[in-house]
């Protein structure tokens, strides 16, 4: 059983609170290197990290908001220009392609980025797994935004699992995400208000104990829970940090 190592590139919410960025977890494998989520900052993350568009092999959606997948035409752009040869894969819900070319349309018109690049695009579906040369992913449907296509992710590589919640408000398919992960990415927006679609500390708290994992790792915190850092007793993601798994 391998190593992976984990750094988070970005653990801020949509509104970048706190000056975090957008949400993105890149994971160096030994065989495969791979990007959970992919929000808007995303590349002057990695850049921020010393760390390149080319040694992104694979990008691993959970949603369609802007702060987990907006970043992705400007990785592809960056890949289009410094004339990467490899291919690279993206794994999301259904509709990832139209989607990402309508934003290329929209933020760089005439450029014709996927015609320079390879890129393969693999669609999950609710509770299937989708299995890759490296790794495997099998996406629970979560209650968010429906337009989005939110889902939770259980990805196994190299003999570890790292589930990630996804954007979620509380739901019992956090029990089926989370149990025996080597790591669970969960979001924890709000310390104790309730809002629709996203979850909040004192209700994670409280049900915690069912969920089974063996290190947990929470993110996309708004301005309201970086303010009651000094009340958490689970740890928190922090943009940069590296996480052996």
């Amino acid at each position: 059983m391998s190593t992976l190592q984990l750094t988070v590139v970005g653990s801020g919410d949509a509104f970048g609170s706190g000056g975090l960025l957008n949400t993105c977890f890149y994971v160096a494998a030994p065989s495969v290197r791979f990007l959970i989520d992919c929000g808007a900052t995303t590349l002057p993350g990695l850049k921020q990290r010393g760390l390149k568009s080319e040694d992104v092999d694979v990008i691993i959606l959970s949603h369609f908001h802007g702060d987990h997948f907006g970043g992705v035409p400007f990785l592809l752009l960056d890949a289009a220009v410094t004339k990467r040869a490899r291919p690279l894969t993206i794994i999301s819900p259904p509709g990832a392609r139209p989607r990402i070319i309508r934003l290329l349309e929209v933020l760089y018109p005439g450029t014709e980025v996927l015609e320079k690049i390879q890129v393969n695009f693999l669609e999950y579906q609710p509770y299937e797994t989708l299995t890759t040369k490296y790794l495997s992913v099998q996406a629970y449907p979560v209650v968010h935004t429906e337009a989005a296509l939110p889902h939770g992710l259980r990805i196994s590589v190299a003999g570890k699992v790292i589930s990630y919640s996804g954007d979620t408000e509380w739901t019992d398919t956090l029990l089926d995400l989370a149990r025996d992960a080597d790591l669970f990415i969960c979001e924890c927006n709000f310390y104790d208000t309730q809002v629709k679609g996203h979850l909040n500390y004192l209700t994670l708290r409280q049900r915690l104990p069912e969920l089974g994992h063996k290190k947990i790792l929470l993110t996309h915190l708004d301005q309201e829970m970086l303010d009651q850092l000094d009340q958490l007793e689970l740890a928190y993601a922090v943009d940069g940090q590296v996480v052996t798994v």
